[in-house]
C-alpha cells in the first residue's frame, strides 16, 4: 500500500510539505506525523499535488493493511529489545507449519518490547509454545474471530501513541 492509496477526500487545502504517491505507507507515517497540522500533500509523478493525507485516511489505511482474517490467530509476545528479531520470530511460528502473516513491535513499560503477531492458524496453542521454547514470553494468544480485549486495547493504545491523538 503507498501513499497514494489513502488519499483523503476530506480537505481542500494544500499541506506545505508532501510526498512522492509511490511511497510506501509505513514510510508516509513518519511524515505525517512531522507534518504542521497533521496534513500532507501526496505528489505525482510530475510533482503535480494529487490529492492529501490526514490522521483519518492514514489511520483508515493502517486499518487495511492488518485486516483481520478468518484463518488467522493474534499473539502478543514480549521481549527485551536486544532479543527481538523478526526472523526468529518467523522461524518460531513456522516450526509448527503456521504461517506469520504479520507483525507490530512497539514499546512496552519496563524498557521491554511488544510484538503483535498474526499467524495462520486457526488455534494459536502450539504457535505460542514454540515461541515459548524459543524464550519468548507469550502475553496472549486468541483466535483472530474473537479477540481478546486486551490485545485490541493494546494495539490501539500504541497506534494512538504513535500518532499522538
Amino acid at each position: 500500500m503507498t501513499a497514494k492509496d489513502v488519499i483523503s477526500t476530506h480537505h481542500d487545502l494544500l499541506p506545505m510539505r508532501s510526498v512522492d504517491q509511490e511511497m510506501p505507507l509505513l514510510e508516509v507515517l513518519p511524515h505525517l506525523l512531522d507534518a504542521p497540522g497533521r496534513l500532507l500533500g501526496v505528489a505525482g509523478e510530475d510533482g503535480a499535488p494529487v490529492g492529501v493525507i490526514d490522521e483519518v485516511s492514514m489511520l483508515e489505511g493502517l486499518g487495511r493493511l492488518i485486516a483481520p482474517r478468518d484463518d488467522s490467530s493474534v499473539l502478543l509476545v514480549e521481549c527485551a529489545p536486544h532479543d527481538y528479531s523478526a526472523s526468529l520470530l518467523a522461524r518460531a511460528v513456522e516450526d509448527v507449519d503456521a504461517h506469520l502473516v504479520d507483525l507490530i513491535s512497539h514499546p512496552a513499560d519496563r524498557g521491554m518490547m511488544h510484538v503483535t503477531l498474526r499467524v495462520r492458524a486457526t488455534d494459536p496453542t502450539q504457535a505460542a509454545m514454540s515461541l515459548e521454547r524459543y524464550g519468548y514470553h507469550v502475553i496472549e494468544a486468541t483466535h483472530a474471530d474473537n479477540p481478546d480485549a486486551g490485545v485490541l486495547a493494546e494495539r490501539l493504545a500504541s497506534l494512538q501513541a504513535l500518532m499522538d491523538v
